[in-house]
């Protein structure tokens, strides 16, 4: 059984599964607002349907799960509530996710970056490619900064010393190193994907629905007693995206060129 989500988001059911796919292999799965919002109402639905008992996360195509958010998005961005806002309708959306009742698997072939970081961190499992590129390198591309509750989820999976490592340096890990830093649970050649990913599947289908929902939720209220409440990053979040280095960034982006920069 599969309907769109959206042509740029599809969901599909299959048995006990779940899946949802990005779909915009063209631009390597960047996310628009329209996939955001997509994906919102794709958790909506997963929880709303008992039948359901497992969410799959995949990227249309070989080269991307995520690229992160579509850029051209941002040359509109002219205010600090811009910017604030936008990483409160991110956040809406990943909190979402997290906060499904049951088990969620990030299925990731080629890159995965940026939001696409974030998305997964958020999933309970992920499985990747041998192609896997990870990270967030924003100090190299855009010059924004992450929201505080994403910060928080890549130092959950990685520790604060690698998670410094991989942001700040503007790294993308590969595979092995992914494993290594604990972001990827198991690296799997691609034709043995999504067979693995529908074997660990299967087994989160013949365990205990209660236990799998209450160790999630425990384990998320745990994580969340040492973020920070809203509003509490806004200051970080405004300095980076109303900057001069902001905007020169995405123009030069966008345009194929490079950013000198500033600190302004």
């Amino acid at each position: 059984m599969s309907a769109p989500a959206s042509d740029e988001m599809l969901f599909r059911k299959d048995g006990r599964l779940a899946f949802v796919t990005f779909n915009r292999p063209q631009a390597r799965n960047a996310l628009t607002w329209r996939m955001y919002d997509g994906l919102y109402e794709c958790c909506e639905r997963v929880d709303a349907d008992e039948e359901i008992r497992v969410l799959i996360l995949t990227g249309a195509g070989e080269q991307a799960f995520v690229a992160g958010t579509d850029i051209e998005q941002f040359r509109s961005f002219r205010t600090p509530q811009d910017a604030t806002g936008y990483e409160q309708r991110i956040e809406r959306v990943i909190d979402r996710l997290e906060r499904i009742g049951k088990p969620t698997i990030a299925m990731i072939r080629g890159a995965c970056v940026g939001a696409g970081l974030a998305l997964a961190a958020a999933c309970d499992f992920r499985f990747a490619t041998p192609d896997l590129r990870m990270g967030a390198p924003i100090a190299r591309t855009l010059g924004n900064c992450l929201s505080m509750n994403n910060y928080a989820r890549v130092l959950d999976l990685a520790g604060p010393a690698r998670a410094k490592e991989l942001i700040m340096l503007a790294r993308l890990v590969s595979a092995d190193e992914a494993v290594h830093l604990g972001l990827v649970n198991e690296i799997i050649p691609g034709d043995r994907l999504e067979p693995r990913v529908r074997e660990v599947a299967g087994e989160l289908t013949q365990l205990a629905p209660l236990t799998l929902r209450a160790t999630k939720e425990a384990i998320r209220r745990l994580q969340a007693r040492r973020r920070l409440g809203a509003g509490e990053g806004d200051d970080l979040i405004v300095a980076c995206y109303m900057s001069a280095d902001f905007r020169g960034a995405v123009q030069a982006f966008l345009e194929k060129g490079q950013h000198v920069w500033t600190g302004r």
